[in-house]
């Protein structure tokens, strides 16, 4: 499939989030689509509002917002707006491979820089160090920190299933060249797809704490609609002998069911094999010293440049 560009001339930027599951409200994606193509991604079945698929179409025919940076910061002048947290990329990679030409969230985060407006980033891309300057700069005035999504540690595994995605090698020197930048970065084993990467957890997360890492959280594995299928297959045609495990093992996580749907049931599973997973997870996390991802912001950061020059005129 050959990729497709199409542009979006909405007027607005900000999404509102209202699941009990995220920790955050709102959300900024400048792309809809992701060409890293991983069969997991719970996004896919937004594309069908687009009217195309959740497979290939997905990963190919990608929407640009050109006026992100001006429609956010439109929304930041906005009277009702109080800086609450956003976080980058709510729905698909804000560092996708096309930010490299586009430049959208670069241009986002210097507008958010500008109003001293806290953020959370989480990416699976290299592409973030180039806005390093910026985020760095963003932590010395407001809440900021970066979500790197690393969920295999094996290089076979994760080409399999995040087959345009930068390596978890690639992703852990990143994590490694944010924190030395004073970035607070952590990483997300997500998702967790039993009887393929829960056996990675450990290996991960040390590999993080190592790069600089200081907080972690995981998910299970969602596989809303459409995505079951994506998933199913892609793991079908890449890693064939382990196929019927994995789904199995889905199934011990689920109550015998492939997904949940539920608020507060979604992210997380059920019984015995999830459990041995969880404690396996915050084992490591203990021994290793690891936080918990930060979720509320500092207090009345949030500043309109043109304040102090309206004062100076009074």
């Amino acid at each position: 499939m050959r990729l497709e560009v199409y542009q979006d001339d909405s007027k607005g930027v900000l999404s509102r989030n209202t699941s009990p599951d995220l920790p955050f409200q709102w959300s900024v994606n400048p792309y809809r689509g992701c060409f890293h193509g991983c069969a997991y991604c719970y996004a896919r079945p937004s594309h069908e509002y687009l009217g195309w698929g959740a497979g290939t179409d997905f990963d190919r025919k990608i929407v640009v917002k050109p006026s992100a940076a001006k429609c956010l910061a439109e929304a930041f002048d906005a009277p009702s707006w109080r800086g609450d947290f956003i976080m980058f990329s709510g729905n698909t990679d804000c560092y996708q491979p096309l930010e490299a030409s586009y430049g959208l969230t670069g241009a986002c985060l210097k507008v958010c820089l500008e109003y001293r407006q806290p953020i959370g980033v989480i990416t699976k891309s290299t592409l973030i160090e180039r806005d390093a300057e910026i985020l760095a700069a963003l932590t010395e005035v407001t809440d900021c920190h970066v979500v790197l999504s690393i969920p295999f540690a094996d290089a076979g595994h994760c080409r399999a299933i995040e087959p345009y995605a930068p390596s978890p090698s690639r992703r852990f020197e990143t994590v490694r060249r944010l924190a030395e930048q004073g970035i607070r970065v952590g990483v997300n084993v997500a998702p967790v797809i039993p009887g393929l990467n829960d056996s990675e957890i450990p290996s991960i997360l040390e590999q993080a704490k190592a790069a600089g890492a200081s907080f972690a959280n995981h998910q299970l594995v969602r596989l809303p609609g459409p995505v079951l299928e994506v998933f199913e297959r892609r793991l079908h045609e890449a890693l064939p002998k382990r196929a019927a495990r994995v789904m199995n093992q889905i199934r011990d996580c689920r109550g015998g069911r492939l997904n949940d749907s539920r608020f507060n049931r979604r992210m997380q599973g059920l019984g015995a094999r999830w459990k041995a997973i969880d404690a396996l997870f915050f084992a490591s996390k203990a021994r290793l010293e690891l936080q918990s991802e930060p979720c509320q912001p500092k207090a009345g950061t949030f500043k309109r440049p043109d304040t102090d020059m309206q004062l100076s005129l009074l």
